[in-house]
């Protein structure tokens, strides 16, 4: 049974609903007046609210109090009554995302069956916020690999602003992994359980992008046979990905202006503007500035997408990072023949560390993908790698000097061709956003070290009675004068 909100300014009428609904086994929080009810709608958090548009016959509460259950996270189904018989004012209130809505007069079961499919709704919701949920441990921010500090810097910016509703735009090179970082935006962010929507925008002509982003009506062009919603209506709630943003035609440039600057969507063919809930998430590869300086980017529309910038840096530039992600491509590889895991040899690891990868991380999944399809045991040697590659092996015989992090010196290592590179199971919470690259520690002598950590479990001890020597000694299993003797040698405090 569920927990339902009814506003209406007809005493009669809200006693007749809640006796109804009480009967059903719902618990009714009734409400003859609507500010009451725009107060009490937060803290009661109901599943269904039921309410008057035109409360108090002057004031339209009634629609404060569908924005407001709408807003709510999650949102709250509003069915909606009106006594004045306007078609128009029911529309408009579909429109800002009522449920469904009844006319008065209508009858208890009218109401009692319009209650039941809101609740099945909910339902179905509940469900998809779960398999959403499973979804969203696909796309943390440990799925996005790097432990360079030009990662780190990108791992801490999404993570101040993946809840916020803010419009943001990704840059970098093809390959670099942009859409991770959308999905990382969208599914860490409270909008998790509503759609993420994604669209390239050079992958369609103007016409059919036109028709994709914000929908038509039938009969609005020669094959729209039926209403179709766009993706801004698709993605209600949750946040669409515009790849490719640069590639957008000047038409729907200024399209989309409005939709950023009104929050509304107008499709092909329609008068009538739709409202939409959505947080916009860009992405290009091109420069945007020197688009605008020839006439084919709008100035205006850059701003509003450039609310927050998140630079990804190309491959070549992160270089310490090759490692890390051909281990991460290369942990559950099983070799065809042998059933073994797959593993590389150090000299083609040192060709692959070598190389530009003017295709960035997806051209070197692709290299990895190619070269464990292609080798004849479970060990990728450098013939195995695609022949762009090969000749950068010879640079990496003998002792070869690798490119460490920003102000650490390099490191020398001797590549031996029969040699293995070690792949490790990555720790994900190590590479997640909060870990930052290790850093060297000081090697104790084994006598310090020992004494150290008898030093501080003494000193818990002492801390978990309070002091007391006696408790402190019979909780350690020695005896008083043994642990005044530990005490001593140290010159612990009691």
């Amino acid at each position: 049974m569920a927990k339902v909100l009814l506003a209406d300014d007809e005493v009669t009428m809200v006693q007749m609903v809640t006796e109804m609904l009480r009967a059903e086994g719902h618990e009714v929080l009734p409400f003859t007046n609507g500010k009451a009810a725009l107060e009490a709608l937060a803290s009661q958090a109901p599943e269904v609210v039921v309410t008057d548009l035109y409360l108090d016959k002057t004031q339209a509460l009634g629609f404060e109090i569908l924005q407001k259950a709408r807003a709510m996270n999650p949102p709250v189904v509003v069915i909606v009554i009106t006594g004045f018989g306007s078609i128009e004012t029911a529309v408009e209130a579909m429109k800002k995302g009522a449920f469904d809505y009844l006319e008065k007069p209508f009858s208890l079961d009218e109401l009692k069956l319009c209650i039941q499919r809101a609740l099945s709704y909910n339902d179905a919701v509940s469900e998809n916020a779960y398999l959403r949920k499973q979804l969203r441990k696909k796309y943390q921010f440990s799925q996005i690999i790097g432990a360079s500090p030009k990662m780190q810097e990108v791992f801490k910016m999404i993570e101040r602003v993946a809840d916020t509703d803010s419009t943001a735009l990704v840059l970098g090179e093809s390959g670099t992994g942009k859409e991770l970082v959308a999905k990382a935006l969208h599914f860490n962010s409270r909008r998790c359980y509503a759609p993420f929507v994604p669209i390239n925008c050079s992958a369609l002509p103007e016409s059919l992008l036109e028709s994709e982003l914000f929908g038509h009506r039938k009969g609005s062009f020669t094959g729209a046979i039926n209403d179709k919603k766009g993706l801004f209506q698709e993605a209600d709630g949750g946040t669409i990905f515009l790849d490719e943003i640069g590639s957008m035609s000047p038409t729907l440039q200024s399209r989309l202006l409005r939709v950023l600057q009104e929050r509304e969507v107008r499709r092909v063919g329609d008068n009538v503007p739709v409202f939409v809930n959505v947080r916009v998430v860009a992405a290009t590869n091109e420069a945007l500035e020197k688009k605008i300086k020839e006439g084919t980017f709008r100035e205006d529309l850059y701003y509003r997408l450039n609310v927050i910038p998140i630079n990804l840096p190309a491959l070549r530039d992160r270089r310490d990072d090759v490692p890390l992600l051909v281990s991460h491509f290369l942990n559950n590889k099983i070799h065809r023949r042998s059933g073994q895991p797959v593993q590389i040899t150090r000299v083609a690891m040192e060709a692959l560390c070598a190389y530009q990868w003017p295709g960035n991380v997806r051209e070197l999944e692709n290299a990895i993908e190619r070269a464990c399809a292609l080798c004849e045991t479970n060990v990728i040697q450098v013939s195995d790698l695609p022949p762009a590659l090969q000749r950068y092996a010879d640079e990496c015989s003998g002792d070869t000097v690798l490119e460490t992090r920003s102000g650490a010196p390099p490191v020398s290592l001797v590549v031996l061709s029969e040699g293995l590179y070690p792949i490790k199971n990555l720790d994900a919470e190590r590479l997640s956003l909060s870990s930052q690259p290790p850093e060297p520690q000081e090697v104790l002598p084994l006598k310090t070290f020992l004494r150290n950590q008898e030093v501080a479990h003494l000193n818990r001890a002492l801390a978990q009675v309070g002091g007391d020597k006696e408790k402190a000694a019979a909780l350690l299993g020695v005896s008083l004068a043994t642990l005044y003797r530990k005490l001593s040698e140290e010159e612990l405090e009691a």
